[in-house]
Formats: structure tokens, sequence, C-alpha cells
């Protein structure tokens, strides 16, 4: 990307602005705010009853984290939707298809670029995590696996969010599309399960929760593999593993009825990860063909 001009002009415009900078200022200041208060809760605690309770500490970092993936699923429809129409709106898309740049390079850019600021939103609150490291409870590779599922959601949403801007031409309406379609990825597909598991139990009704040829009784059926496109799903079993919860809570064959154990159900997180990543590749290049000249 340091070869794009694109990126390169995008991130030294947000550099300059005042806007990222405050952006900055009031989200950290937010969550140091939280983490603060709830350390000095801790610490009263402590000299009413001399226990320290743990927990309150993980609770901390979930609810940092919790915090951070919303504003990624919120914010990142609305900086990529904006991208190629609004350069549409200016007449500017045009002339940067006169030049050298191919039209892969603009659609990467733009989007590298929304991804790199959501990155320096992320990266700027690791300080308010680190807090968490000085009572144990979390470790490195949590860190890590948190990074994962941001960056596979971040890039999936920012992909749908940039090929609705390639497809339509008016902001506005791209920025509706976006977020209905989002919509129907993390709210849509909890409630096809829900609505499958409520038939399934249904007397006669056990046909509407199958999405195969082989069933259990009283579970959504097949419908369950459409949560592997819900970047909320992978961010919940994330954070459940995290908290000691996954063999409560935390399996998703049991989430929607009795589900047969699968390669997949044992490797949620992975075969999530991977399918989103997936989709992200294919609503690319969706995006490069709506921008090539010639092409409907």
């Amino acid at each position: 990307m340091t070869g794009n001009p694109i990126y390169k002009r995008e991130m030294t415009v947000s550099s300059r602005s005042f806007r990222l900078a405050l952006v900055l200022l009031v989200f950290n200041g937010i969550l140091a705010l939280v983490a603060l208060l709830n350390m000095y809760s801790t610490l009263v605690q402590v000299r009413v009853t001399a226990e320290i309770q743990y927990t309150s500490f993980l609770d901390l970092y979930i609810f940092v984290a919790v915090l951070e993936f919303v504003m990624l699923i919120f914010i990142m429809p609305a900086i990529t939707a904006g991208a190629i129409s609004g350069e549409r709106e200016r007449q500017t898309l045009d002339l940067m298809l006169s030049t050298k740049m191919t039209a892969a390079q603009i659609v990467l850019g733009k989007l590298m670029a929304a991804l790199s600021t959501m990155t320096v939103l992320i990266i700027s609150s690791f300080p308010i995590l680190a807090l968490v490291f000085v009572y144990g409870g979390v470790t490195v590779k949590d860190i890590g696996m948190l990074l994962i599922c941001y960056g596979a959601a971040a890039l999936f949403v920012g992909s749908l969010g940039i090929c609705c801007s390639a497809v339509f031409r008016k902001t506005t309406f791209s920025t509706v599309v976006s977020y209905t379609f989002v919509g129907i990825i993390v709210i849509g597909t909890y409630g096809i399960n829900q609505l499958a598991l409520f038939f399934s139990r249904v007397p006669g009704g056990a046909y509407l929760a199958s999405a195969s040829t082989e069933v259990a009784s009283g579970s959504s059926g097949g419908f369950l593999y459409l949560l592997l496109l819900n970047p909320t799903t992978t961010f919940v079993m994330t954070m459940l593993r995290l908290a000691g919860r996954e063999q409560i809570s935390g399996r998703i064959v049991s989430w929607f009825g009795s589900h047969g154990e699968s390669f997949i159900s044992k490797n949620w997180v992975s075969c999530s990860v991977a399918l989103q990543v997936l989709m992200a590749a294919m609503l690319i290049w969706a995006a490069v063909k709506a921008v090539t000249p010639g092409r409907k």
C-alpha cells in the first residue's frame, strides 16, 4: 500500500485532520475513565471485605473489547460506503480512471485507508487493555485471537461497504444498503435460527428447520451454519473461551437445539474467520468489476 497513491492521499488527509485526533481523544478518554472507575470500585471493595474479585478485572477487559467491536461494526460501513460513490458525486472518479491507476488500486487504496484508521483506534486502546495484565487472567494469545477476530470482521464489513459504494452511485443510498446488509448478517442470521428452532418444535413443522437431509428434532438444522457469516457470533465465541465459559454456554451446537458434532462446530472460530475473509475477497472483486470502465 505504500506505493498506492490513493492510500497515501487518504492517509495524509486523515492524519492532518483534527477530527481523527478528536475521535482518538474521546474514545480513549471514555475507555480510560471506565477502567479507572472499575479499578477504584475494586479497591473500595477490598477495603471493606478484604477480598479481591479478579473477575471484575476480566469484566473490564470484556467491556473494552465489546465496545471496540461494536464501534468497528457500526463505523466501518459509514467510512467505506461513501468511498467510491463520493468520488462519483465529486466527479473525480473518471479523472482517477484516466490515469495509470487501475480500478483495483482505487478500491484497495480506499479500503485499506479505512482499515488503517480503524487499526489506529484499536491499537491506541492497548494501554487500557494492558491493565488486565497486572492482575493476570488474559494472555498474549488471547489478545492475538481478539485481533484476528477484529481483523476479519473489519475486512468483511468494510468490503461490504466498499462494494455497495462501487455499485451504487449515491452515497446516501449506498450507506443505507450497507447497513441493511450488515443488519441482515448480524441480526437476520440469528433470527432465522430462532424461527427455525421454533417451527422445529411445532408438531408437523420440523421440516422448516432443515437445510439438509438429516436434522435432529428440536433444532435449527442447517441454518446454524449461516452464523459462520456473522462476525458477532465469532466474537462471542472468542469472548466465551476467554472467560472460561466455553464448555457451559460457548458450544455453538447447543445454541439452537441439539446439533451433532462436526469439524466446523469443533473449529468454529477458524472456519468463520476463513469464510469471512473469502467473502471479503469476493466483495472486493465485485467492487473492482463495478469500477472498471466499460463494466455495468
